[in-house]
């Protein structure tokens, strides 16, 4: 049976706030801060915990190992001698937020029938260039069934930033589904981090039918306002897409081509008069997880910073009140992440297929979070401060963290 799988990535033990994303404002913003990584970690069990109590299905990814010492040795260096901006990438816990670990095709897309996942490249950000090689391991692990076909990144001369800039809209999962990738042309002063050339290899690769599979450009002004990915202005879900005005560089075209191609299509559309498109991108309205549990109820998994942004929270009180398509919001508390730049629908990847091909490993219920969350109470860092991260003390501690939630996860072969 066909379900809907969220992955969420751990929040690693080494996250902290050096600033690396160029064209993420709220990652530029808090640059320099102090981190939280426990509290970022355990706020990232309890969304996953508010999942499971809706009935979804729910994954993890562990996060990679840092430093990044494969990377740092091929650039002749260590993580203790490295330039403190080398260091800082090899540091980054950004593996954290799994929507750019890879582009999901469910079987019922393709034309030989299994599950594809390509690894995303991420080539655009040196930070992020370096992780496909142990995501790719865990996919490679976690999808090892038959039912899977599991893709190495596209050559990076394009960039691919996963699932974070692909939609999938469909009467139900286990049905054919029209598949949407959207790419960057221009951001003004921000790259353009999704190339249209690495989404149509993308398609290819996973046999995907042309008459059911689309391109659709960003918009240059989301783009340049901080909407370095698309699930930063559009999220879809089912038959349903939700979007502001301002998301894409055609949005007529799109629209039209989904209406015409998913049955029982929806556009929830925000006006950029009701909420700016700047009021979006810092609460994070449309980097909610869109899900729809056992009980039909769809329901918007948002961040506080929505409950928070007065505009936001007045447009999710009117469409409730409407009996919209969203017909329930729950409010996480991500707020170490969001500061980091990444809110709930970045630190998860959707899967759907049945989730008895998946390596059970990869599969948490309440009592392995109880466990996880032991871990990451005793051996997460409780704070970690920008100048701190080359500290032979700190490496010390990141890496035994790591190893010690490897162990309780029974999963030798990630070491």
């Amino acid at each position: 049976m066909i379900r809907e799988i969220n992955f969420d990535g751990i929040v690693g033990p080494s996250h902290n706030y050096a600033g690396l994303s160029l064209g993420n404002l709220a990652s530029a913003r808090n640059a320099g801060h102090v981190s939280q990584p426990r509290a970022a970690a355990l706020q990232g069990i309890d969304k996953m915990r508010s999942n499971i109590a809706l009935g979804l299905v729910q994954g993890v990814f562990i996060p990679q190992p840092r430093p990044g010492r494969a990377w740092l040795a091929e650039l002749g260096t260590t993580v203790e001698n490295a330039e403190p901006h080398l260091a800082a990438n090899a540091m980054s816990a950004s593996s954290m937020w799994a929507a750019n670990a890879a582009t999901i095709s469910p079987a019922p897309d393709t034309a030989d029938g299994k599950c594809h996942l390509t690894v995303a490249n991420l080539k655009t950000m040196p930070h992020r260039s370096h992780e496909w090689p142990a995501t790719l391991a865990q996919l490679r692990l976690a999808f090892a069934s038959d039912a899977f076909a599991v893709h190495g990144p596209v050559p990076p001369a394009y960039g691919d930033e996963g699932a974070a800039n692909h939609m999938r809209l469909t009467p139900a999962h286990d049905q054919p589904g029209v598949e949407v990738f959207v790419y960057g042309v221009a951001g003004g002063p921000f790259p353009a981090r999704q190339h249209v050339e690495a989404s149509k290899a993308i398609a290819r690769l996973h046999r995907l039918d042309p008459e059911r599979t689309l391109f659709a450009a960003q918009s240059e002004e989301a783009i340049a306002a901080g909407a370095f990915h698309n699930d930063v202005v559009a999220v879809a879900n089912g038959p349903v897409l939700f979007a502001h005005e301002k998301a894409f560089a055609d949005r007529d075209t799109l629209v039209g081509a989904l209406a015409a191609k998913v049955d029982g299509f929806e556009l929830v559309e925000v006006p950029d008069a009701v909420v700016p498109l700047a009021d979006a991108i810092r609460s994070y309205l449309f980097n909610a997880q869109l899900v729809t549990p056992p009980d039909g109820a769809m329901t918007l998994v948002a961040p506080t910073e929505c409950r928070d942004t007065p505009s936001v929270n007045g447009w999710i009180e009117r469409h409730l009140a409407s009996n919209g398509a969203i017909r329930r919001v729950n409010f996480v508390d991500v707020r170490q992440s969001m500061a980091n730049g990444g809110g709930p629908a970045c630190l998860r990847l959707r899967v759907a297929c049945d989730p008895s091909d998946v390596d059970p490993r990869f599969l948490v219920d309440d009592a392995k979070l109880d466990r996880l969350a032991g871990v990451i109470s005793q051996r997460w860092p409780d704070e970690i401060a920008s100048d701190d991260i080359q500290a032979a003390s700190l490496i010390a501690d990141v890496e035994r963290a790591r190893r010690d939630l490897l162990e309780t996860l029974d999963m030798p072969e990630l070491n």
